[in-house]
């Protein structure tokens, strides 16, 4: 085993025995979304991998370890950064080693989760969105890590899309230059995160998760090494519509730029605006959401296993 992991007992039992797991990432819990409602979520998203038959394995590192799986009292702990009580990083791979030799707190991001589920060999993770091409990426060159570290870790991802703070058209184009399959789960519109419609039309659609697990199994025996990307619409109750969203959008953009705020703290920022003027829509559709992925994650994880087995 790698000796900067540590796996929880269930989940290595669950590995041990070819059972169906699903990675879950800790940067929601402690950078996207307000205490308590983040704990809250993640024990519901953790439940909802369970009710479905797979087994949870939510990932962070501390004490110069990567874990894979945490307790409830580490999960507490992570909710807590989001008041700022404790300090825990928002980690990307370009963070992995500073945090780790200093023995930090770092809640982990898609490309950073992705790479320890990896490690440990879990072969699904469900996050709520990925990141992308940011807008006016032009100009900045930001590009999330998230995509690099997609073409070359083979770790299927089920998400809600693209998160729509970014530039869908051109992490979709991106997508594509890194030879990604982009697959969306029941319908032919590619979702953007919290509205089912985005107005780019889906790469390629499956309609059942026995379908997408035979299309994972199918890449990497092709020896094509990466991700999928299972882009998973947020239910139809909960969406808000795109148009309605695109305002709140733009005008954390705007809000971003005067505040100069730029890099890893992008995200958190624009996420946190458009919650407070949405009157908490836009997280309650989060919520729900990430959810739902847990949910179709575990099928998925369930017929892949099945698939291996």
């Amino acid at each position: 085993m790698n000796s900067f992991l540590t796996i929880h007992p269930e989940v290595n039992e669950a590995l041990t025995n070819g059972k169906a797991v699903v990675a879950l990432e800790s940067t929601i819990i402690s950078h996207g979304m307000p205490y308590p409602k983040n704990v809250e979520t993640a024990i519901a998203v953790e439940q909802a991998v369970r009710d479905n038959g797979a087994i949870p394995a939510t990932i962070a590192i501390f004490n110069g370890k990567c874990h894979v799986g945490l307790t409830k009292e580490q999960l507490e702990y992570f909710g807590l950064a989001s008041g700022e009580t404790k300090d825990v990083w928002k980690v990307s791979l370009r963070d992995m080693p500073y945090v780790i030799s200093q023995n930090l707190y770092g809640a982990t991001t898609v490309a950073a989760t992705m790479r320890i589920a990896s490690m440990a060999g879990i072969k699904v993770f469900v996050t709520g969105g990925i990141g992308g091409v940011h807008r006016e990426a032009e100009k900045t060159m930001d590009i999330s890590a998230d995509l690099t570290e997609m073409a070359q870790t083979s770790v299927a991802i089920v998400s809600a899309g693209v998160k729509s703070i970014l530039d869908i058209g051109l992490t979709l184009e991106y997508l594509e230059t890194l030879g990604i399959p982009v697959v969306t789960y029941g319908q032919d519109e590619f979702p953007s995160f919290y509205s089912r419609k985005s107005g780019f039309a889906s790469p390629l659609r499956l309609d059942t998760a026995k379908e997408i697990a035979a299309l994972i199994d199918t890449k990497w025996k092709l020896g094509l090494n990466g991700t999928i990307l299972i882009a998973n619409p947020v239910p139809a109750e909960y969406e808000i519509n795109a148009a309605e969203m695109e305002v709140h959008i733009l005008q954390a953009l705007n809000a971003a730029k005067e505040k100069n705020i730029t890099g890893k703290n992008v995200t958190p920022f624009l996420l946190q605006y458009i919650a407070g003027h949405t009157k908490g829509e836009s997280l309650e559709a989060n919520i729900a959401l990430i959810k739902h992925n847990a949910k179709v994650g575990a099928e998925i994880a369930v017929n892949y296993a099945s698939v291996k087995n």
